[in-house]
């Protein structure tokens, strides 16, 4: 943050807001600070240019200057949008996230990365931008829909599927220990309240570590280190995300599909064995149930794959597995279409 004489700008949706906002406000004017409100709609759809020319148009009105603030109160949507605006508008204004979903906590705030969807595909369009600041207050979970924690835990198996065993299974331990079903019950317990605490702060060091060797994600670094990595899983996500046109599937949900999908094609290009693809569904299994995608037109959703931000010389890069810890990036050309079609047919049958 800057002085505590200047403004900050709250970017934020109503469903949010209603429930942080008047504390948020309040903490802020304590503090000094003079803050003004931007409210953007609840769903990945309005992630859009049109939003964000909302939201620059509102940094203009309000006078916002380089000496102020642009505070993310919000899920990935309300970040990635804020932090985009944060990084264009008059340059660049320092940026505070502070997540109040699970997914956003252990990931899209952390790293630096903003973006916009387009027609052409999701987070085509965008900067790196590192907040000066992420508050996570674990608390807000507690008011989150059971989608919404669903696709947080999705996330956290991507993510304990290329770190290793250690950070997987934490992730299926705790939730055999703290079923979805009682989650938001057992907010009111401090045991679960350390538990959950040392599991998002895990998963948080996890990424930062990943994102500080490669912060930019170099288009030459290939390595079990590349931020490459951390897309295990979204390629085929997001074209189910753009497929749907951001209206049908949470992000954690179409990546909870993506991880699934990874496993079984690196098993059918013979990187994985059976036993790690068993032990990754079970965990998406755990991390509850996803909504069916059985409808989709498979042309489609490989259509839509040509639009993957991880294409690099007309090639389109897989994040794959050769075992639980054990990232691989292989391109396009060398997995056969049979074994793609296989995979997608075996996810979407079960």
């Amino acid at each position: 943050m800057t002085n505590s004489s200047g403004k900050a700008a709250i970017v934020s949706n109503k469903k949010v807001f209603s429930i942080y906002g008047k504390f948020v406000q309040k903490s802020l004017f304590d503090a000094g600070f003079s803050p003004v409100v931007f409210l953007i709609g609840d769903g990945e759809r309005y992630k859009d240019f049109r939003t964000l020319q909302s939201a620059l148009n509102f940094l203009a009105e309000n006078n916002i200057t380089r000496t102020d603030a642009i505070i993310a109160l919000g899920g990935g949507v309300v970040g990635d949008l804020a932090g985009f605006a944060a990084s264009v508008y008059l340059r660049g204004l320092p940026l505070l996230q502070i997540p109040t979903t699970l997914l956003a906590m252990i990931d899209s705030s952390v790293g630096g990365k903003t973006a916009v969807n387009s027609a052409f595909g999701k987070n085509l369009i965008g900067t790196f931008y590192q907040p000066s600041g992420v508050l996570i207050d674990v608390d807000t979970l507690r008011t989150l829909p059971q989608r919404e924690i669903t696709a947080g835990f999705c996330e956290a198996v991507k993510q304990g599927a290329i770190s290793g065993e250690p950070l997987l299974l934490q992730t299926e331990s705790f939730l055999e220990k703290y079923p979805l079903r009682s989650f938001r019950a057992r907010h009111a317990d401090n045991i679960f309240q350390g538990e959950i605490v040392r599991f998002v702060a895990a998963q948080v060091s996890f990424k930062a570590e990943i994102v500080r060797d490669d912060e930019r994600e170099s288009a030459e670094n290939t390595g079990a280190r590349s931020r490459k990595i951390l897309n295990f899983g979204h390629t085929l996500a997001h074209a189910l995300e753009k497929t749907t046109n951001y209206r049908y599937l949470r992000h954690g949900e179409a990546v909870g599909y993506g991880i699934r999908f990874a496993a079984e094609l690196s098993k059918n290009i013979g990187l994985l064995e059976s036993k790690d693809v068993n032990l990754l569904n079970d965990v998406v299994h755990r991390a509850g149930k996803l909504p069916p995608i059985d409808h989709l037109d498979p042309e489609l959703v490989f259509e839509a794959l040509k639009y993957d931000k991880k294409i690099v010389d007309d090639s389109l890069q897989w994040i794959l597995l050769k075992g639980i810890g054990k990232p691989v990036i292989v391109p396009h050309g060398e997995i056969p279409l049979s074994a793609i079609l296989a995979s997608f047919n075996s996810v979407i049958r079960s």
